[in-house]
């Protein structure tokens, strides 16, 4: 690598490191002043490379335009291939750690959009060698491998970002706004629905008996990561993996990230101090079809205690009175309802259609409370490279993200524990009430060399 490579790489960490804010974009000295035409100045560009581009990574790097691609590494190059197509120019490799080490400090940043089961190893290893990480939601795939991502990207100084796009949302915001101006009174009560996963991927279904054969064009061993070893089937791969115990979270790590986001956000919720999880059948290794998650958090200041329930695959709460017969409640991935003790707001994914019972309570806009994304959900990949230039903050950091997926998770625990009520204590990341429900904190036996080396340290 040339020495002005170095130079530049060195000048975007150091700059995103420091988290400048807008304020401090004059640091960053325009094209102009340092040179003649054709002269790039080390913030001008950020290199980035895709890992995990079949889906929702190839379009994470499409919402990039100022970013300039130079490699990506997937798997499966099949179900990669029009992501290779989009960016003809990038490099491309099945195992990220050879396009790691091949192109080295070229990297500036990684957008990493994997089965959630791989997350934690992939990001750890490019947050320690210096790159920016884009982590696609659910952050990880156990509350252990959240707390480990936290650590290192905290240690490393890294700028972070977690793909829930409506966090930037100019809806979320202005929800929030409702919210924290006591539109509604005070809130004791939320309800969060989403209908996944009907009609999307397959839950509660039983493991596939067959063996088939490996596409040409994959690597299967490093698809399973750190999973159980176990032969290819296409009811795993692609997409329907997120149905899948060994290597997906189900509905709550898919949309949680999404929805569950705006009450935590909104409510500054933090922590439960219980969570029970109710499903009509279970069997250990794909996620039911249908779930309730109940969440108890405690009371913030001089705010109330909140009740919050998670319902997947479709089931929704009682519609409010005096909301009309004929008309659905949220959009149609999924909606929030929030009781308060002046009245009800309900809305849909990422904030949209907000809506009140009585409607009066919506007729005054909120005094503004939250700075909006240039370009809202659709900006939400670009902030986070505007991040790595130093002109603004990442509006879902590892910092923000960590306790949100431990909070969706611990849902999943307490399925997995025998959908009894648990009680968590998160500065010692320990279940008090019922000491083996620990076990499903994080992976048992990941498969070498997936082991995260601080993922003890991490939770200790």
């Amino acid at each position: 690598m040339s020495s002005s490579d170095r130079t530049r790489r060195s000048f975007l960490k150091t700059l995103g490191s420091a988290g400048l804010s807008a304020a401090a974009a004059p640091l960053i000295v325009p094209r102009r002043v340092l040179g003649g035409p054709g002269y790039q100045a080390p913030s001008d560009t950020v290199n980035v490379a895709g890992i995990g581009v079949g889906g929702k990574g190839r379009d994470n790097l499409r919402l990039m335009p100022d970013a300039h691609v130079i490699a990506m590494a997937d798997v499966d190059h099949d179900y990669a291939a029009r992501a290779f197509e989009m960016f003809p120019e990038a490099a491309t490799f099945y195992d990220y750690r050879r396009m790691f080490d091949e192109l080295g400090d070229s990297i500036d940043g990684v957008v990493i959009a994997t089965p959630d089961h791989t997350h934690a190893k992939i990001a750890i290893d490019a947050m320690r060698r210096g790159m920016h990480v884009f982590l696609q939601k659910p952050l990880t795939w156990s509350v252990a491998e959240a707390r480990a991502v936290g650590r290192v990207a905290e240690e490393t100084g890294v700028v972070t970002q977690m793909g829930n796009q409506g966090h930037s949302g100019d809806d979320a915001r202005l929800v929030n706004e409702y919210i924290r101006s006591g539109t509604i009174g005070d809130v004791r009560e939320v309800h969060v629905w989403t209908n996944r996963p009907v009609g999307w991927w397959p839950q509660g279904v039983d493991k596939p008996t067959d063996v088939q054969r490996v596409p040409q064009t994959m690597n299967w061993d490093l698809f399973l990561g750190p999973a159980p070893d176990e032969p290819y089937h296409e009811a795993f791969h692609p997409f329907r993996w997120r149905g899948w115990v060994a290597y997906g979270t189900g509905a709550i790590g898919d949309m949680a990230a999404h929805l569950l986001d705006h009450p935590w956000w909104a409510l500054e919720l933090g922590y439960p101090t219980s969570v029970e999880t109710s499903a009509a059948h279970f069997n250990g290794v794909s996620w039911p079809v249908a779930a309730y998650v109940y969440y108890d958090f405690p009371a913030r200041g001089d705010r109330p205690p909140v009740d919050l329930i998670w319902s997947t695959g479709d089931l929704k709460p009682k519609r409010p009175d005096g909301w009309p017969a004929d008309e659905a409640m949220g959009t149609s991935d999924g909606g929030v309802l929030y009781r308060g003790s002046e009245g009800t707001l309900v809305h849909g994914m990422w904030g949209q259609n907000p809506r009140f019972v009585p409607e009066a309570l919506g007729d005054s806009t909120p005094p503004k409370m939250f700075e909006r994304v240039e370009n809202g959900v659709d900006g939400h990949e670009m902030n986070w490279i505007r991040a790595i230039k130093g002109e603004e903050a990442a509006v879902s950091d590892f910092a923000y993200a960590v306790p949100l997926t431990e909070v969706m998770l611990l849902g999943l625990v307490s399925l997995r524990a025998g959908q009894r009520p648990i009680r968590y204590d998160p500065d010692a990341m320990r279940i008090t009430n019922r000491p083996e429900a620990n076990a499903y904190l994080r992976r048992s036996n990941p498969r070498a060399p997936w082991t995260l080396d601080v993922e003890e340290a991490a939770t200790h």
